[in-house]
């Protein structure tokens, strides 16, 4: 089951201010790993656009979606837009593995992360939409 949405005061708030709720609320491995995670995507993808979707999703975006940072109970889904189009060598894709268009990691409690190869997914995904969009 999905957290729910973090509740605010300000209706109008920032999709960032909403993220920083979210991961205040989670106040556990979820919420650090959640964090972690929008560190590594700031850092691999200098300007990404944070976004808030379909009722309390953050979304990371450079000319089109680059991944979605959803919690659930026993993992923390980085969902990737056009992951099946992207390289893996590392083979962090471990879920959502069945279709054409996206691929998913799923990261489990006490799961360390490989720091570099999530980057190097941030950034391949961010070169692919602006590829995709000088078309």
């Amino acid at each position: 089951m999905k957290s729910p949405a973090p509740t605010t005061p300000d209706s109008d708030a920032s999709a960032s201010q909403l993220i920083d709720a979210r991961i205040a609320e989670l106040g556990d491995w979820r919420g650090a790993t959640l964090a972690r995670v929008r560190a590594l995507i700031h850092a691999a993808v200098p300007g990404v656009v944070e976004e808030w979707k379909w009722r309390g999703v953050p979304v990371w975006s450079d000319a089109g979606i680059l991944c979605t940072g959803e919690t659930y109970k026993a993992v923390v889904k980085l969902t990737f837009a056009q992951g099946a189009a992207l390289d893996d060598p590392k083979g962090l894709f471990n879920s959502s593995l069945d279709g054409n268009t996206r691929r998913a990691i799923d990261i489990r409690e006490g799961e360390a992360l490989d720091e570099a190869a999530l980057k190097a997914l941030f950034a391949a995904a961010a070169a692919r939409n602006r590829a995709k969009k000088k078309r």
